[in-house]
């Protein structure tokens, strides 16, 4: 498998498990004390699925690229799912949040210059 093709897939498994995190957000609301009513909380398992599918494109992914380059990648999932959070559950960014989403879109940037 090509580098590129790595950095692809992974960068796409970012954008896709980061939908788990919405689902178990959405799971926690319907969280009880009772486990097999928890056994069915839908959400809780489409977030697991989400999850799930994106570690095995990661795993895929390490069959053409370096480790060191492809984890950062995954890093970008903080970026989506603060996102997420704003659309979805109408939470609000301050400027941490944003120095921390600018950092992490520098760090990634940085490793992928190593990669060339």
């Amino acid at each position: 498998m090509a580098d590129m093709q790595s950095i692809l897939i992974v960068t796409f498994a970012a954008l896709w498990g980061s939908f788990g995190p919405v689902f178990f957000k959405k799971g926690a609301a319907n969280l009880t004390r009772d486990l097999r009513k928890n056994l069915y909380n839908w959400p809780l398992w489409i977030g697991v699925i989400f999850y799930g599918t994106s570690s095995m494109m990661f795993i895929y992914a390490l069959k053409g690229q370096q480790l060191s380059i492809l984890y950062p990648i995954v890093s970008t999932t903080y970026i989506w799912v603060s996102m997420w959070a704003m659309i979805f559950f109408n939470e609000k960014m301050n400027t941490w949040k944003w120095l921390g989403i600018a950092s992490i879109i520098l760090g990634v940037s940085l490793l992928g210059f190593g990669a060339v």
